[in-house]
């Protein structure tokens, strides 16, 4: 991998994708379990690998689903600006598969728990999404799960600068999420960014939300 060498905050935004968003009687613990215990038959957005690209490394990241009073909400972590892999971008707790993961449940688990501090006890999970390709060499598989508090945090001071939570029912609306392009030395790509508040969600996070909206819509 190596370091983005452009911000996207300051590309102008193409177009809104703008599908209603998800009803709010689906974001909700019960209904969750349920879509996970018998999906539907849904379609994914495909991503093109870039040209050229080698066999991507197997990676894994939870995604978070935290059971608050007002409603669900999404864990995700600020990466540290040193980093030579997605410094600085926001992103779900996780990373590459090790030898000793039994599977990728295990590696989003570990990977969390080293990364955040989140503890396996408050992690109920629901299945998993489809695979994600970056343009960067992984593939990802996002683990969804909830979350039950009071749970503790503890950054890991090497990869996260900074953890929070974005209310579910906003990542979960069409009119949220902005379609974006850039050329890249392998050629240009769209991805989607979805702005909230002082933190810019885009591009692999988004993509994988972007699926997790499509599956609950389906």
């Amino acid at each position: 991998m190596t370091t983005l060498l452009f911000d996207p905050r300051q590309l102008a935004v193409e177009s809104i994708a703008g599908e209603r968003a998800v009803a709010a009687e689906r974001l909700t613990a019960p209904w969750l379990r349920q879509r996970f215990a018998d999906p539907p038959v849904w379609q994914p957005e495909a991503v093109e690998a870039p040209p050229g690209a080698t066999a991507p490394t197997a990676a894994s990241v939870l995604v978070p689903l935290v059971q608050r009073e007002a409603g669900l909400t999404i864990l995700l972590t600020l990466r540290t600006a040193h980093l030579s892999q997605h410094a600085g971008q926001v992103s779900f707790p996780g990373g590459r598969a090790e030898p000793g993961d039994g599977s990728v449940v295990e590696t989003a688990l570990r990977e969390t728990e080293e990364e955040v501090g989140l503890q396996r006890r408050h992690v109920d999970v629901l299945g998993t999404l489809p695979d994600y390709l970056t343009g960067t060499g992984f593939r990802v598989t996002p683990v969804v799960a909830l979350v039950a508090p009071p749970f503790a945090l503890r950054a890991d001071p090497s990869e996260v600068a900074e953890i929070f939570e974005v209310p579910l029912a906003f990542l979960m609306d069409g009119l949220h999420h902005q379609r974006l392009s850039a050329t890249f030395p392998a050629g240009r790509r769209t991805f989607y960014a979805m702005p909230y508040e002082r933190f810019y969600i885009w591009g692999a996070t988004a993509g994988m939300l972007r699926n997790l909206f499509h599956f609950l819509r389906a």
